[in-house]
């Protein structure tokens, strides 16, 4: 039986490039052995969630957001309750493409991001549950969300990460702690903070280096809790997230792995970020789910200090290569293997 795709994709998302290369990237997946048909999504909410699940349930067997890391979340949200789930592709087409970058799938390249897809490995993903809705990246409470929120959509669209650099420069100043209360697996957290986050992968708003010990399927979150809100104790921290990560062991960070996380605010509000859009008040539950989706990704890129399993694809790939290299081998250098 032949395989089928549904590309779900945004035709708003970023500088809108990606409709332009949709007729070529059709051929890209239909000669990888693909019948694939595409999906535009509507300002109706949760359309790209909606045809996730209906595509899914229809019985493709992969699916692919074409778009920012918004249209990927919906997407997420929408495969991830069922209990038989499509694999999925990622096509970048947003502004900082965080989860893109962390899968070393092309960022600038649609084209690039569909052959990819079309090499067939991937890679078996944790997600995070926050009490019913899923993530793929990163959930906060405190600066980040704010920072989020203050960036108007048309300037992600036109000025990308610059926005929320200019946003973030904007909002220190005014940044202040608020008391937590956060219970993860070995630990209690309770005092004042700026933020919290729970990660998923390497890269938080454009930066790879906030966890430089990532790992993308070990069934746990990285959890940071900034508890200052000094800007120069700030501006310090910043550095030192771009000098090569040392910011893990400075005493204004709470830096553990946890596989769940609740977090409760204590005298005042605090409004909960999920993959960059507003997600609720706390308090709220995170829970991680170990290896939940598999993903398309350009593994050979990806450290191997980041995957503990490769996803069946890949390692079939991965033998056929070893496969082909030990028959070299014995061709060439007339060397006789055990078998």
């Amino acid at each position: 039986m032949q395989k089928r795709c549904r590309i779900i994709y945004n035709p708003t998302s970023g500088r809108e490039a990606l409709k332009n290369d949709l007729v070529e990237i059709l051929n890209i997946l239909e000669r990888a052995g693909y019948e694939t048909s595409a999906f535009a999504t509507t300002p109706e909410p949760n359309s790209a969630r909606n045809e996730a699940t209906r595509a899914a349930e229809a019985g493709f067997n992969l699916i692919i957001a074409a778009g920012g890391d918004g249209t990927i979340n919906e997407v997420v949200n929408g495969i991830a309750p069922l209990k038989h789930r499509p694999k999925l592709g990622i096509i970048p087409a947003g502004t900082t493409n965080d989860y893109a970058r962390a899968l070393k799938i092309p960022r600038d390249n649609p084209i690039a991001a569909a052959k990819v897809i079309a090499k067939g490995n991937t890679v078996k993903m944790d997600i995070g549950k926050a009490n019913d809705k899923y993530f793929v990246n990163i959930a906060a409470g405190g600066l980040l969300s704010e920072l989020t929120y203050s960036v108007p959509s048309e300037f992600k669209t036109l000025f990308g990460y610059l926005a929320y650099l200019v946003k973030g420069a904007e909002l220190l100043p005014r940044v202040k702690p608020i008391n937590m209360h956060l219970e993860y697996d070995h630990g209690v957290y309770d005092g004042k903070a700026s933020m919290f986050f729970v990660a998923l992968t390497n890269s938080v708003g454009g930066f790879e280096q906030i966890v430089p010990d990532a790992s993308l399927d070990d069934g746990k979150f990285t959890l940071i809790v900034v508890k200052t809100s000094n800007l120069l104790e700030m501006m310090r921290l910043i550095t030192m997230v771009l000098n090569g990560g040392k910011h893990i062991s400075d005493p204004n960070i709470l830096y553990v792995k946890t596989s769940k996380l609740v977090a409760k605010p204590v005298d005042e509000k605090m409004m909960i970020n999920i993959d960059g859009e507003y997600g609720g008040d706390a308090p709220m539950k995170f829970q991680n789910l170990k290896r939940h989706i598999e993903f398309f990704a350009n593994t050979k890129d990806i450290p191997d200090s980041a995957i503990t399993e490769i996803g069946e694809d890949a390692l079939d790939e991965a033998k056929k290569h070893f496969v082909d290299g030990v028959q070299e081998l014995d061709e060439s250098d007339n060397i006789k293997l055990d078998k």
